[in-house]
């Protein structure tokens, strides 16, 4: 069984039709969204209507139970008053800009799927499955602490998005946790592409694979600049630099970035 998950899509419209046209030629049996369908990016309405038409099934990230809430801010989780600055900006035009009608869409979505794909137990999740805006870090997850996670939980396979970088690790006992990334930005690699993951699933055994989607990035920034937002966005979208939501990352992960 091929299945594709989809991370944070942050409102990039071009990335997700890119995402879903390439899936189309893959062959995938089924295709999940792991929630984020707004922030960062333009004319957040796009993305549920689309998803809608396709008939993609998902769950709710933390901007969902916020907007489907009306809550005043994206309960991302971050701490510090940078990272808080940027996303309150991000919340606050998405939060405008998203009609009524797919915010009440978005209070039907679960916080979790479960499912079995070849004998295995598949859990999707968007921060953990602790808490909606758990922020799991490749370097700051050691495997016994996965692992617990996938014993408490009742899952051999978690699925999750949340940080924006992906990742993959095989643990013990045939288990695995990733991270799908996310399809809304650049991973923070100096790279304009985004990512969707792709698992293969054969009698127990699970392939993982990262696939770089190429879109129109410059129209993407062109939109965002009508749209008033932040430079500092649109430089991420152009350049593949995050410059913003740094604050959040362990040191590992900002090492690996230019900022």
């Amino acid at each position: 069984m091929r299945l594709a998950f989809l991370g944070g899509i942050y409102s990039n419209y071009h990335a997700l039709a890119a995402a879903l046209d390439d899936i189309t030629r893959r062959n995938v049996d089924a295709t999940y969204f792991l929630g984020d369908l707004g922030a960062f990016g333009p004319h957040p309405d796009r993305v549920p209507e689309l998803l809608i038409v396709r008939g993609i099934p998902g769950i709710q990230g933390n901007y969902e139970e916020s907007l489907s809430t009306r809550a005043d801010d994206c309960h991302c989780g971050y701490t510090d008053p940078r990272d808080n600055h940027y996303a309150q900006i991000s919340y606050d035009y998405t939060f405008a800009n998203t009609r009524d009608a797919y915010k009440d869409w978005m209070a039907t979505l679960p916080r979790e799927i479960r499912f079995t794909a070849g004998g295995l137990r598949f859990l999707l999740v968007h921060g953990s499955p602790r808490t909606i805006n758990e922020f799991l870090w490749r370097s700051t997850s050691p495997d016994v602490f996965l692992e617990k996670l996938c014993n408490d939980y009742d899952a051999d396979v978690i699925v999750c998005t949340h940080t924006g970088l992906h990742w993959h690790k095989s643990l013990s006992e045939g288990r695995h946790v990733l991270n799908a990334g996310v399809l809304g930005r650049p991973a923070n690699d100096g790279r304009a592409n985004v990512w969707y993951t792709l698992v293969d699933v054969n009698e127990r055994i699970v392939d993982v694979t990262f696939v770089p989607v190429h879109y129109d990035h410059a129209l993407l920034a062109n939109e965002m600049r009508a749209e008033n937002l932040p430079e500092q966005f649109v430089e991420t979208i152009l350049t593949g630099w995050w410059t913003t939501c740094l604050e959040i990352l362990p040191s590992k992960e900002r090492t690996a970035g230019r900022w």
